[in-house]
């Protein structure tokens, strides 16, 4: 189908910001035609993280609004999910004190596990966080503090790789959140085509950013082909593209 064109078809669903518009080039660049479809809008909240001796960051969203918002680290602690995450809080003028070696809550837990006993610290995320990176260090005998810096929600007009997929035009789906899966789903359901989407899903390589999304795609009933080991977007795409080589662009 798009082979013969733009190459595979391969929607990808982050927000309509510079994220998307990379995302792109990346599928681009490794022979795929991005189907650009927002699923997340943020919308922030104007709250700044609490005060504590450790501040976890689990987005780059979540650091650039702490930082347009005029927060610093003071001499807190900051710990980042990931290279993003950590990326942004430099460029922002903080040093980032940990980054854990699986770019996820439950690697955020593995890695701070051992210094957390009887300390504060603020988890400062979007208000779809996973109770994983919570229940971890609460476990691990810390003092937690969510400060919820954005929300997120769903963009008007969302759905349009819902559409493809019901039409079986899609060859596929690249979720980089558990949000971006129910969205998906909801649009379809929105736009009356969610059976036909599943279907259309079915028959695509789906790929998911890490096993929390895969977990959720599976508990919606979505097959997932492809979970990278590096939870980031540049090694999903990779890992989907390989998939649709290896399947000769599936069924088209």
């Amino acid at each position: 189908m798009s082979g013969e064109a733009g190459g595979p078809r391969v929607a990808v669903f982050r927000p309509a910001d510079e994220r998307i518009e990379t995302a792109g080039e990346v599928l681009r660049s490794l022979g795929a035609e991005p189907v650009a479809d927002p699923m997340l809008e943020v919308d922030p909240t104007g709250a700044v993280p609490a005060a504590a001796p450790l501040v976890v960051f689990t987005s780059k969203t979540g650091v650039e609004l702490a930082a347009e918002a005029g927060w610093e680290p003071g001499d807190a602690d900051v710990a980042a999910i990931g290279p993003a995450t950590a990326a942004a809080a430099r460029e922002a003028g903080w040093a980032v004190d940990l980054v854990p070696e699986e770019y996820t809550s439950a690697g955020l837990v593995a890695a701070l596990r051992s210094r957390v006993a009887g300390e504060r610290v603020t988890v400062a995320r979007s208000d779809h966080g996973s109770d994983v990176l919570l229940d971890g260090l609460c476990d691990a005998g810390a003092e937690v503090t969510e400060t919820v810096l954005y929300r997120l929600t769903r963009p008007v007009g969302a759905g349009d790789s819902a559409d493809l997929a019901a039409a079986g035009d899609l060859d596929a789906a690249a979720f980089t959140s558990s949000l971006t899966v129910d969205n998906f789903l909801a649009a379809a359901a929105d736009r009356g085509v969610e059976e036909a989407a599943r279907t259309g899903l079915a028959d695509a390589v789906v790929g998911v950013i890490g096993p929390p999304t895969a977990e959720t795609a599976a508990d919606r009933g979505v097959d997932v082909d492809v979970v990278p080991d590096e939870a980031s977007f540049e090694a999903l795409a990779t890992a989907v593209v390989d998939a649709l080589d290896a399947d000769g662009d599936r069924k088209h």
